[in-house]
């Protein structure tokens, strides 16, 4: 009887020991699964990984209809993909273990800053804004969200300073060794200056709009990045996301566009019915 009521015992041990283990490990997991996730939101990884899962879709259907052709033909093509997907998905890869080798994979994106360091942030680059502005002093200024954009910090000058309106201005003005490029913001730190931008292709775009806005609308098509733009010719301020030009903006309205776009819950959708194209 007492050998009995050992076992049991033992087995009850055993299976809380399984309990918080498995419970864990399933945590691990999930928090891995969701810094991947944030990682690749935004990005063209996204749309890979789209077609990735309709090539598995069509793969299943073809077996299950007995399609023998189009089945083998699918098999073959998923066996160069597992060869290919490394190579495809470069980028995410060398950023991600770039994040985890930096410390980075456990820092907190932008929009989820706390909601004074945001608040003072914003403050600071619409200050910085309105004084460019106002002396028609070219600038772009790429606020980092959720997708790293570690590739674009690697092309322009490293700074990693506080972001003030006073650096950012001392940075674009003219004839200073940075002016010429974008500046990258990380969390509330300047990352870089002089950094290099992929131009858009878009045929939408205004042939008015210069290098400055054609860069700015292009990362926002490849980032979930917002830019602010200050144009050199007009003094114009413009904002970009998610490929919409918002233009002609003042200050009010750029304050509340960076509140609004800045924060966890923020969504295209959500902005549509209040901005419209410009």
């Amino acid at each position: 009887m007492e050998y009995l009521r050992g076992l049991k015992e033992n087995l009850n041990l055993n299976l809380d020991l399984f309990n918080i283990v498995s419970i864990i490990d399933i945590l691990i997991v999930a928090f891995v699964l969701y810094r991947l996730m944030m990682l690749i939101q935004g990005s063209r990884a996204v749309q890979l990984i789209k077609g990735l899962a309709v090539l598995l879709v069509a793969t299943a259907v073809s077996s299950l209809l007995n399609l023998n052709t189009v089945h083998w033909l699918l098999r073959q093509a998923m066996t160069v993909l597992v060869v290919a997907l490394p190579i495809v998905f470069q980028p995410e890869l060398r950023r991600a273990l770039e994040k985890l080798g930096g410390g980075d994979f456990f820092v907190r994106p932008l929009t989820q800053m706390a909601e004074d360091d945001r608040s003072a942030l914003i403050n600071e680059v619409v200050r910085a804004t309105q004084n460019m502005s106002a002396s028609r002093t070219g600038a772009l200024i790429v606020l980092e969200r959720v997708t790293g954009l570690q590739e674009l910090i690697d092309t322009g000058i490293k700074v990693d300073g506080l972001v003030s309106a006073e650096l950012l201005m001392n940075i674009f003005i003219s004839k200073s060794p940075l002016h010429d490029g974008a500046v990258i913001i990380r969390g509330d730190r300047l990352a870089a200056a002089a950094c290099v931008l992929p131009l858009s292709e878009s045929r939408h775009l205004s042939r008015e709009l210069g290098t400055r806005h054609r860069a700015a609308v292009g990362l926002s098509e490849q980032s979930d990045a917002v830019a602010v733009v200050v144009s050199e010719e007009t003094g114009a301020v413009s904002l970009t996301l998610e490929g919409i030009l918002y233009r002609r903006l003042t200050e009010v309205e750029l304050h509340d566009l960076l509140v609004k776009f800045l924060k966890p819950t923020t969504t295209r959708s959500a902005l549509s019915s209040l901005w419209q194209k410009r």
